[in-house]
């Protein structure tokens, strides 16, 4: 009797994910067909532009990668904009003082962003806080901590032949913008559909107290979950520098919006135990077009992020009916 309710748990949550994982590529296919009908002169299919559409992407991408492992665990992280703009500052200070390092720099960058994390997960995990509560606490705290520490300044990285120069040459090309994302895309996917700690990552957030009965370390789970939200941030926050020529204690804003939305879109649920990583692309790949697609026909970005928060609510009430 036990197998039996099992198996059939196992297939409720098989079919849920197919169902929405269906909907969010008729999503993204719509999306597209619409762009296509309305973009001037058809400028969406020009390959320059659907390159642009994958690079603009790319950043919110691998954020949404780690993220999509956060909401698994039933969890949020609303810091994620704010660690963004304390890497791109970190790493731009690291570039422009006498004897910086390339990979000195980034380093600081990314050992920063993932103490943010770590922080986070350590709050949740061990302080039995809120997820919602620490990382609003951080989302305000980092960016205060960004400003403070640049002077609430832009840091320049400017162009010509120094070392932060040559950072944003090499960082800010489409194959490397895309490629990392294309990378880090295939490491969170093995990591969560072929690993220990991904079994872990799903058991968690589908039951925590079952998990707790069965042994499982729910505490370091949760902690390695946020700490590599905060490392992939860090990534992105280093690919924001170069491409934008400068460290920027006020980037990222309304950034865990457009991760939470590609997360949600893509079929994860915000309850916790049932998402993938393919949807969260495909969820990231919808809203690059629906931004770009407005973009082209000169829809202020106030509308976008409207547009954004209906989808959101779209698709949690979707959710909700199908559970």
């Amino acid at each position: 009797m036990l197998f039996c309710a099992k198996v059939k748990l196992r297939s409720n949550k098989l079919s849920w994910n197919a169902g929405n994982g269906n909907l969010s590529l008729i999503s993204l296919v719509g999306i597209v067909i619409v762009a296509i009908i309305f973009t001037p002169t058809r400028i969406f299919l020009d390959p320059g532009n659907l390159t642009d559409i994958l690079r603009q992407a790319s950043v919110t991408g691998i954020i949404s990668l780690a993220m999509t492992f956060v909401i698994l665990t039933a969890g949020i992280d609303l810091s994620v904009g704010s660690t963004l703009a304390l890497a791109t500052s970190v790493v731009a200070m690291g570039l422009t003082r006498p004897g910086g390092n390339i990979t000195t720099a980034i380093l600081m960058a990314l050992a920063a962003s993932a103490a943010v994390g770590a922080v986070n997960g350590t709050c949740v995990a061990l302080l039995k806080i809120q997820p919602f509560v620490v990382t609003l606490a951080t989302m305000i705290g980092i960016r205060g901590f960004a400003k403070w520490l640049t002077g609430n300044a832009n840091i320049d990285i400017g162009f010509g032949q120094d070392i932060a120069a040559r950072f944003a040459e090499s960082f800010r090309t489409k194959p490397v913008v895309i490629g990392t994302w294309v990378v880090l895309a295939a490491i969170f996917w093995l990591l969560l559909q072929r690993s220990v700690f991904g079994r872990y990552v799903r058991a968690v957030g589908d039951n925590e107290t079952a998990a707790r009965y069965a042994g499982l370390p729910i505490g370091r789970v949760k902690v390695w979950v946020y700490t590599l939200a905060g490392l992939s941030t860090g990534v992105g926050g280093v690919l924001y520098a170069a491409q934008n020529h400068q460290g920027n204690p006020n980037a990222g804003v309304a950034y865990e919006l457009d991760a939470i939305a590609a997360v949600v879109i893509g079929g994860t649920r915000l309850a916790g135990g049932s998402g993938s990583i393919g949807g969260t692309i495909v969820g990231t790949l919808t809203i690059g077009v629906l931004t770009n697609l407005l973009r082209l026909n000169n829809v202020e970005s106030n509308i976008d992020m409207m547009l954004k928060a209906l989808i959101i609510l779209l698709a949690v009430t979707l959710q909700r009916r199908q559970d």
